[in-house]
């Protein structure tokens, strides 16, 4: 009986490899079942993205501040010169910079006012059959903001003259909720240098819930006065002076800060050389006339120096003298080469310096 054992075992394993075998065939011929769920492709779109949570949002805009210290130091200094030049120059000159800002953010916004449009709406009220008096009245709002009033820290909701109906939906959140919402981040970011805390909220403006009624213009003129921080003489940071690439909204915290600066830095220096020239205008208009008398001469080149476009309609409103004296010495400063008029037509004029 011992000598039959081995053959056992060898058709056993046999039976077993041909079990094998056969499963292994029997696998292989079933062609129409999907592979392995690994294998698969994904052909599914991307889901929502999760929205990061408020502390790692500010943590990377901490971040993206350490990572370009030496660059915002720079562009600080520059904040900080243009400040000093307002402290010491005419009221006139924050009103002309804010309008320049004011009318540079409608073109970003998709408003595209013009200075002359602009002009006449802010000083007289005056607005043309196909103007929308909306996007007027939204960069009328601008210019009050870039020139005076309390900040958006105070009162967001008096800062951007907002406040919800009395028929609000009783599902949809109040304003005052949302702002609220916006302000504990600024809060949070306290330590922050002001141009960070500015560019953090304006790119965080949307995810706090505040982007529904021309978000771009509001954020933008809210982030330029947050910029400032406690200047006595610029109430607002330049943004969009030169163009508004840094308001553009892509990439990192990190990105989005170094455009930041870089437009900062760009708008500032525009504004500074803006200056230069009215300030080189004023001395010499002022010597160039002092042949003439009255008090007109004097108060159209205030006007002139305030407003960077300015019809005759406007300066009789805006000094008080008379329609002959106005238009008497506008054509003496036009013919003197200290003014230009800028529409070519005959009538509607309009002048700058």
């Amino acid at each position: 009986m011992k000598p039959q054992a081995p053959a056992l075992h060898d058709e056993y394993d046999a039976l077993i490899l041909d079990g094998e075998e056969v499963e292994q065939a029997s696998e292989n011929d079933l062609w129409f079942l999907p592979g392995p769920m690994e294998e698969e492709p994904d052909y599914l779109p991307p889901g929502p993205r999760a929205e990061p949570h408020e502390a790692e949002a500010l943590d990377d805009w901490r971040k993206a501040e350490a990572a370009h210290a030496a660059r915002l130091a720079r562009v600080a200094g520059r904040v900080g010169a243009l400040d000093d030049r307002l402290k010491r120059g005419p009221e006139g000159w924050r009103h002309r910079l804010a309008l320049i800002e004011a009318g540079d953010l409608s073109w970003f916004a998709g408003d595209r006012i013009g200075p002359d449009r602009l002009a006449l709406w802010i000083s007289m009220r005056l607005w043309g059959v196909h103007d929308d008096t909306t996007a007027l009245a939204r960069v009328g709002w601008a210019i009050r903001r870039l020139t005076g009033g309390p900040g958006p820290e105070v009162d967001l909701s008096a800062f951007l003259d907002r406040r919800d109906p009395e028929n609000l939906d009783d599902e949809a959140e109040p304003f005052a909720d949302r702002a609220g919402g916006w302000l504990d981040l600024m809060a949070q970011a306290a330590e922050l240098h002001p141009i960070t805390r500015a560019c953090a909220g304006y790119h965080l403006w949307s995810l706090a819930g505040l982007g529904q009624h021309g978000d771009r213009m509001e954020a933008a003129v809210t982030a330029a006065r947050i910029a400032a921080g406690e200047g006595r003489g610029a109430v607002f940071a330049p943004l969009a002076m030169g163009g508004a690439g840094g308001l553009r909204a892509s990439g990192p915290p990190a990105d989005r800060l170094a455009r930041w600066l870089d437009g900062m830095e760009t708008a500032c220096l525009t504004a500074m050389r803006h200056l230069d020239d009215i300030e080189a205008w004023s001395a010499r208009a002022e010597a160039d006339m002092t042949s003439l008398s009255g008090k007109t001469p004097r108060a159209l080149r205030a006007v002139l120096t305030e407003w960077p476009l300015v019809s005759a309609p406007m300066a009789e409103a805006l000094t008080g003298a008379s329609r002959a004296a106005v238009q008497r010495n506008l054509a003496w400063m036009e013919a003197h080469g200290l003014i230009r008029e800028m529409t070519g037509h005959g009538r509607y004029r309009m002048w700058r310096i």
